[in-house]
């Protein structure tokens, strides 16, 4: 068994130096707070191109024709990801090479709902293949809507396409014979999440140990509670009862158990802040959604993410800043978006709710 608590200075960089040198040469090229600035004195999107190619992002709008869409802009910011991405995957070797397989897994779950549901609802395969991220794109990605038209329940899917995938491990004995409506698609979401959460979070702790463990807990324990919190807040006024809720909540964070007994009763949203009120840095969070200007429980959660992905590149030999610069640039990706939006629809005051993510 691999541990990097044993040895890791004298072969972290024997392995992995090249890769983390690449990573952090990236992440000094997230947009800083004077970019954002730059963005939201913008009149229109091809200003923003003016202003983003004097950053990181260089040409990538190049051959784009005017007008510019905030969609193309957000799809070309995230092909700038997806090539640093495979830039990194391609030069790293095992245990990295793994450790960077497990964040495409998160992308397979979102694509395979999406491409489910967009089935369900009888849209354009084509059309469906195009919204997928590239970052969670598989062999057998495809072949969902096919199976979907002639299968009748998630075991049929699972054993006709998902079987030899790697969600494949997530969904055996995770998930029962209910029928394909948009309501089970949800339940299936958040069941492969907290299988997957669960699975990381052990591959992290307790396979590779050391720097990747110290980062990779506090991420992954803030997300499985982020999870716990949403499937709770989200339940309430439809038919998901306590228990199938309870079901769904993945059992590694910092709510667990005390916080996730009280979730599992909660009945409305007082209740939920009572059940994590005893966790200083999610009281916060929910004070400031509720006394904050503008400000939603889901910006204060994206807001403590940052936080944490800007605090794993403090540590060094380990891999969770590579899980971190990734999140960062989603963050950064929405931000980008964010701004063209409000410009393309003349919503200048709201342009600041951004979500700066370094000075």
């Amino acid at each position: 068994m691999y541990n990097q608590s044993h040895g890791s200075m004298l072969s972290f960089n024997l392995n992995d130096g090249f890769c983390e040198a690449i990573l952090r040469g990236y992440q000094l090229g997230l947009l800083t707070r004077a970019d954002y600035q730059n963005l939201t004195q913008c009149e229109k999107l091809d200003d923003m191109k003016l202003h983003l190619q004097q950053t990181s992002y260089k040409d990538f709008l190049a051959n784009e024709p005017s007008p510019l869409y905030s969609t193309t802009i957000a799809e070309k910011c995230t092909s700038v990801m997806v090539d640093q991405f495979q830039y990194l995957r391609c030069n790293a070797v095992p245990p990295l090479s793994k450790f960077l397989d497990y964040i495409t897994y998160g992308y397979m779950i979102d694509n395979v709902v999406l491409l489910i549901t967009g089935t369900i609802r009888e849209s354009n395969p084509s059309e469906l293949k195009s919204k997928c991220h590239p970052l969670g794109l598989f062999e057998s990605l495809l072949e969902i809507t096919e199976s979907i038209q002639i299968s009748t329940t998630v075991s049929e899917l699972y054993n006709e396409v998902l079987v030899d995938t790697p969600l494949g491990p997530y969904i055996l004995g995770c998930l029962s014979e209910e029928d394909l409506d948009e309501m089970h698609v949800e339940i299936i979401r958040n069941t492969l999440y907290k299988a997957y959460i669960e699975d990381f979070y052990r591959y992290c702790t307790e396979t590779l140990g050391g720097a990747t463990a110290e980062v990779m807990r506090r991420i992954l324990q803030f997300e499985a509670d982020r999870r716990c919190i949403n499937i709770t807040l989200n339940s309430f006024g439809t038919e998901l009862t306590p228990d199938d809720r309870a079901a769904l909540y993945p059992p590694i964070g910092l709510l667990y158990n005390r916080g996730i007994e009280m979730l599992h009763h909660s009945e409305r949203e007082e209740d939920v802040k009572q059940a994590v009120s005893y966790i200083p840095q999610y009281k916060k969070l929910f004070e400031d959604a509720e006394y904050g200007e503008d400000k939603s429980l889901e910006d204060a959660f994206f807001e403590y993410e940052v936080k944490l992905n800007i605090e794993s590149f403090e540590i060094q030999f380990g891999y969770g800043c590579f899980y971190s610069y990734f999140k960062l640039k989603e963050q950064e990706i929405r931000n980008i978006l964010w701004i063209a939006e409000c410009i393309l629809q003349g919503q200048k005051s709201q342009i600041d709710r951004y979500i700066p993510i370094k000075n």
